[in-house]
């Protein structure tokens, strides 16, 4: 029983060390199993182990083919480098690790590829509108071959994609490529065309290594409409200057390059710019000249021709062929050489007379200065310009003429309506005369007109007139008088140098339909205010003038004002009153008879008297005018005009009918004033005694004294009275 214990605890003595040892002792390599190197990079294998202290490593190939690596052992771990990575080390790679007795092993297996650069987008030629052109899409050193795929897009569509899966008779690197053909349009420019590898190195791992290139595209056209402008023109004169420019489309945009065809038709390159400028032309550059618009696409080209023609040497003189001059002003003629560098001038006057002037050069100019010009002034300059052995002459004819004034108007008299007028139009200082023209308008109608046509038999300076004789209206007041003066001064003038002087029209109308107007009448009671108011037409309006005709006719004046105003008339007022119209034009007068008198109106015994009394009835005028007198009495079934004697009407044994209103109405040749008064009659009274003899003689004389009374005032009067007085019948004073 001991025994057989001790064997089996000795046995498990011994399964336990190799347990132990076994647990202990263990071998590990990184990367594990399978690994991935391009070749050209660098790789290591890395060998460890545990358990074992220290442990030996060994290294070989599944085939025993040469590492082709280098080992390097750091105590439990062993590091196989293969730096440059190549074909060689495409293998099973085993590492051994012994430790004692004990040995353990384990495998890496290393595949290798080649994927290295981008691929590269390559095309036959340039992208050209409408023209086909093939794209290859190249991919360089690749390995292995038959993982690889190509894929060619332009923008988001596929164009073609290829996978290259034939066998390989042996390792190495290959350059795969893909190609398309298409044509291109102008709508490709801008769009990106992608050429994209993917290498499958690893079945198991589904993300294949991927590489791609992306290139725009750019899409050309050749070089068309290729043209040329030049300016300012194509036939030049030697020393001239010319500009050309050049223009041709295309994509790229074409640049533009400038040639001259030689004589043996080879093209002599000038300028690489659109713009070609020639100056200080010679007459050897004339010729053909080239405009070339090139690109990568192609080229396009189109000329033109230049002649350059000998610059001819001229004379130009200023201001022209003629030029007129006035008397006293100054002129500059110009006499310029163009086409001659160095010439020289020489001026003189057609007749060999004196310049009268003073001249100046200044390099290819020559001027000569007539200051203050006068009638010796008036020739034909000639400027002689010699260059080298040649010489031109040119000329320029000097006109000189007179007309410094306008012309003044002049009137024999005021404007008046129907009265003829002279108006003379003068003309002073005029040269030469005998191209005088004067036209004298009235508004828009022409009154004369005169060419003063003759022979001049010195040069002077003269005044002309023009003479016309109309009658003015009305209708002319705002018209305007013009004197236009013309001086045709030269042939090559095509219009006449002209002044005019213009003056309106105030035609003056003489004072007519003078009136006067008298308020409240010409006869009038002394005492009475009057107003005696005048009115003319005609114009300028006229003045109005009063005055007062005396007994020798002579005239006294009065007023100035329109109306002559008698506050209280007298009777020495009376008399003829005078109104005068006056203007410019003329005077219109009127004259009004103003008649003051002092009518008086009696009844005798007084107005109220008995049935049987004797009335006298007595009208009286105190003026210096014939009167005549008239007595009514009034009555409802029409006035009775009594029979009166000088003025007088008695009522002889006055009755009750006899009562009543009696009136006098005093009538001039200018009109006519009344007066009235009432008679009361009364009834006689019964009464005895009513007659006594006392009563009868103071009646008898009372109708004596009353008479003579008025006799005697009516002579007095008449004594003091300028004129006539008479007394008419009743009958004939109702007209």
């Amino acid at each position: 029983m001991p025994v057989k214990m001790v064997a089996i605890f000795g046995a498990s003595t011994v399964l336990w060390i190799l347990f132990a040892v076994s647990q202990a002792f263990k071998i590990e390599v990184s990367p594990e199993h399978r690994t991935i190197a391009q070749i050209g990079d660098s790789m290591s294998l890395t060998c460890s182990t545990t358990g074992c202290e220290p442990p030996s490593f060994s290294w070989r190939t599944q085939i025993d083919s040469p590492l082709n690596g280098k080992v390097r052992t750091e105590g439990a771990k062993s590091i196989l480098t293969m730096d440059p990575v190549s074909f060689e080390n495409e293998h099973s790679y085993l590492c051994t690790a012994t430790c004692g007795t004990g040995k353990l092993e384990r495998g890496i297996r290393v595949d290798i590829y080649s994927f290295p650069k981008d691929p590269e987008i390559q095309f036959s030629g340039p992208l050209e509108v409408g023209k086909p052109v093939t794209i290859k899409c190249l991919v360089p050193d690749v390995y292995p071959v038959d993982r690889l795929e190509i894929g060619l897009f332009k923008g988001d569509r596929l164009l073609k994609n290829q996978e290259f899966l034939e066998e390989m008779s042996k390792k190495s690197l290959e350059t795969k490529s893909l190609e398309v053909t298409f044509t291109p349009v102008i709508e490709d420019t801008g769009k990106t065309l992608v050429c994209r590898a993917k290498l499958h190195i690893d079945p198991i791992d589904s993300m294949p290594k991927e590489r791609e290139t992306v290139k725009e595209l750019q899409v050309y056209t050749s070089p068309t409409n290729t043209e040329i402008s030049v300016h300012p023109s194509t036939r030049l004169h030697e020393g001239g200057a010319v500009t050309m420019t050049c223009s041709s489309e295309g994509l790229p945009a074409p640049e533009i390059f400038w040639s001259k065809k030689l004589d043996n038709g080879v093209l002599q390159l000038l300028s690489g710019n659109a713009t070609l400028t020639l100056i200080a032309m010679r007459m050897e550059d004339s010729g053909i000249y080239v405009c070339e618009g090139v690109n990568l696409i192609g080229r396009d080209k189109t000329e033109v021709e230049l002649v350059v023609e000998e610059k001819r040497f001229t004379v130009d003189i200023s201001p022209g062929s003629q030029v007129s001059a006035q008397v006293g002003d100054s002129v500059v003629l110009t006499c310029a050489a163009v086409g001659c560098d160095s010439p020289s001038f020489s001026w003189r006057t057609q007749a060999g007379s004196p310049l009268n002037g003073e001249v100046r050069n200044e390099g290819a100019k020559s001027t000569l200065t007539l200051s203050s010009v006068s009638f010796e002034n008036e020739h034909s300059y000639l400027c002689a310009v010699t260059c080298l052995q040649r010489t031109l002459e040119k000329g320029i004819q000097v006109e000189v003429y007179s007309f410094p004034e306008d012309p003044e108007i002049e009137m024999s008299g005021p404007l008046v309506h129907g009265r003829p007028v002279t108006v003379n139009c003068t003309v002073p200082n005029v040269y030469p005369f005998d191209h005088l023209e004067i036209e004298l308008l009235k508004g828009e109608t022409t009154l004369m007109s005169k060419y003063f046509s003759g022979e001049m038999g010195i040069k002077s300076l003269e005044t002309k007139n023009l003479e016309v004789t109309f009658i003015p209206t009305a209708e002319d007041t705002g018209k305007a008088l013009v004197c236009l003066a013309k001086l045709h001064s030269g042939e090559m003038e095509s219009e006449p140098k002209q002044r005019q002087s213009t003056q309106p029209l105030y035609v003056s109308v003489a004072p007519k339909e003078t009136t006067i107007l008298v308020s409240p009448s010409a006869v009038l009671e002394e005492g009475s205010p009057v107003n005696l108011t005048c009115s003319s037409d005609g114009f300028p309006a006229p003045q109005i003038l009063w005055s007062r005709q005396l007994n020798n006719g002579e005239l006294q004046p009065l007023s100035e004002n329109t109306t002559l105003t008698f506050a209280s008339t007298k009777m020495e007022d009376s008399g003829i009153y005078v109104c005068e119209g006056v203007n410019q034009a003329g005077i219109s007068k009127t004259s009004v008879k103003l008649i003051v008198q002092d009518i008086q109106l009696t009844v005798f015994p007084s107005k109220s008297v008995k049935e049987g009394d004797t009335v006298i009835i007595s009208c009286t005028c105190g003026n210096m005018l014939e009167t005549w007198i008239i007595l009514k009495k009034k009555a409802k079934t029409g006035d009775m005009v009594l029979k009166s004697v000088d003025g007088s009407y008695t009522i002889r044994k006055a009755q009750l009918q006899d009562a009543g209103v009696y009136e006098c109405e005093s009538k001039t040749e200018v009109g006519s004033q009344l007066r009235s008064l009432t008679l009361d009659v009364k009834g006689k009274e019964n009464n005895k005694d009513s007659f006594s003899p006392e009563l009868l003689a103071l009646y008898c004389a009372s109708s004596l004294v009353i008479p003579a009374i008025g006799m005697i005032v009516y002579f007095a009067r008449k004594a003091n009275m300028k004129g006539s007085y008479s007394l008419v019948e009743a009958q004939k004073s109702k007209v």
